[in-house]
């Protein structure tokens, strides 16, 4: 529970840090303020509440905070969807612990395999909220080699970029790859606070890489839904794909990847590229893949 009421005090603080008097619509008077964001009375005005109930909460007392309180704080602190998300979350961590915490899934059933196979010219592939990929097709397995050839089991991005150096070449966009994965992280620890392996990972990255403690520290969340991965693949070079990332509705806690180039650029050429050598090399890219499993 410590921990929760750390995370909850670091959170709101920071977040409560960040927004400006300007930037919350209130008058700046003076230049003589000692906080560089908005003050606890200043959050309790705009969010309706009294002084001291914001001071219990921003010392990490959310449980039994209503949704009307915490709908108020999100719109006073400008939290974006991720945030919002985080917050509710963290909320709930706060109260009783649930009867029967489902823990996340370490594999994935046939089936979903058979899609990902079906997916012939895109690479695709499953993971968890921890980042192990429990799935995969032959162009991603090829997309994703460096990652894949990684000795560490499970096979993890967010290890990957964060203790591999082939990471810094793999991803042309380093720095934001491994704040994304940090605060993707960090937005699963709310939704799972008591998942041991995701306890694991956080406590091996966090004692083994001083740049995954900054980026952790920062308390920042995020969503991974789409947008543009920039990498340079050690046999095709660079690409620059665009990814979806959807929830899959019979597999909760479970997110398709998906990559794509646009018809006629010089990336979809390097995916074409790609999967000539994939099926070349089929045999070493699936000696080591993830195996499916029902459960």
């Amino acid at each position: 529970m410590e921990d929760v009421r750390a995370d909850i005090k670091e959170f709101l603080s920071s977040r409560r840090a960040r927004i400006t008097p300007e930037q919350a619509g209130l008058p700046a008077y003076g230049g003589n303020r000692r906080v560089p964001g908005l003050r606890r009375e200043e959050v309790a005005m705009l969010a309706g509440v009294s002084v001291d109930y914001y001071v219990r909460l921003e010392r990490g007392d959310l449980a039994g905070a209503s949704e009307s309180v915490l709908d108020a704080l999100a719109r006073t602190l400008q939290l974006d969807d991720a945030e919002r998300e985080y917050l509710f979350d963290l909320a709930r961590a706060a109260g009783p612990a649930p009867r029967r915490a489902s823990k996340p899934k370490n594999t994935v059933r046939p089936a979903v395999q058979q899609v990902l196979d079906a997916i012939g010219d895109a690479p695709a592939w499953v993971r968890n909220g921890r980042h192990d990929i429990l799935a995969a097709n032959l162009l991603a397995r090829a997309l994703y080699s460096p990652v894949f050839d990684d000795p560490r089991r499970p096979v993890n991005t967010t290890r990957f970029a964060y203790l591999n150096p082939a990471a810094r070449e793999f991803w042309r966009d380093y720095d934001q790859i491994t704040h994304d994965a940090a605060a993707m992280l960090r937005l699963e620890a709310g939704r799972t606070p008591h998942d041991p392996d995701l306890i694991r990972l956080i406590g091996e990255l966090s004692t083994q890489s001083e740049l995954f403690r900054e980026r952790w520290a920062s308390r920042d969340v995020k969503f991974h839904r789409s947008g543009l991965k920039r990498l340079h693949h050690p046999v095709v070079g660079d690409l620059d794909l665009n990814y979806e990332s959807m929830e899959l509705p019979s597999e909760p806690g479970l997110v398709l990847n998906v990559y794509t180039a646009p018809a006629g650029s010089a990336s979809a050429d390097a995916l074409k590229l790609l999967a000539s050598w994939a099926a070349t090399n089929e045999a070493a890219l699936t000696a080591d893949a993830p195996s499916p499993a029902a459960g």
